[in-house]
């Protein structure tokens, strides 16, 4: 049974950072595409970013692109967003999710790992 477990989520002022992560456990997700999902209050849940199995594609919504990054550690089964120049619109739920897919989908429908989901709240 795999488990994902976000870290890292908090209250920042605009314009600051924070890095969450999330760590599998129960099968090592190696071959995985690994992602970041969030949802604010009365809204669907939505894309954020993604990384391909190998590390070498990354895919961000148009809404963070230039200010999120992603990473992955397959060595330690864990994954990282880094959240920079933070905006008030970036507080939601952020979720971390995985997938064998070959080809990356924003759909969340189509991700097969979810975790519980960790509050980012920017303060104006």
């Amino acid at each position: 049974q795999v488990q994902l477990v976000e870290s890292g989520g908090g209250l920042v002022q605009a314009g600051g950072s924070l890095r969450l992560s999330c760590a599998a456990s129960g099968r090592t997700l190696r071959t995985y595409t690994l992602g970041w999902f969030r949802q604010a209050p009365g809204k669907e849940r939505e894309f954020v970013a993604a990384i391909s199995w190998s590390g070498g594609d990354t895919y961000f919504a148009d809404s963070v692109k230039g200010r999120f990054t992603i990473s992955r550690d397959n060595a330690k089964n864990t994954w990282n967003l880094q959240m920079n120049r933070l905006k008030p619109e970036d507080t939601a739920v952020y979720y971390c999710a995985a997938d064998m897919m070959i080809t990356i989908t924003a759909i969340a429908a189509s991700w097969h790992y979810w975790g519980q989901g960790t509050q980012v709240t920017v303060s104006s």
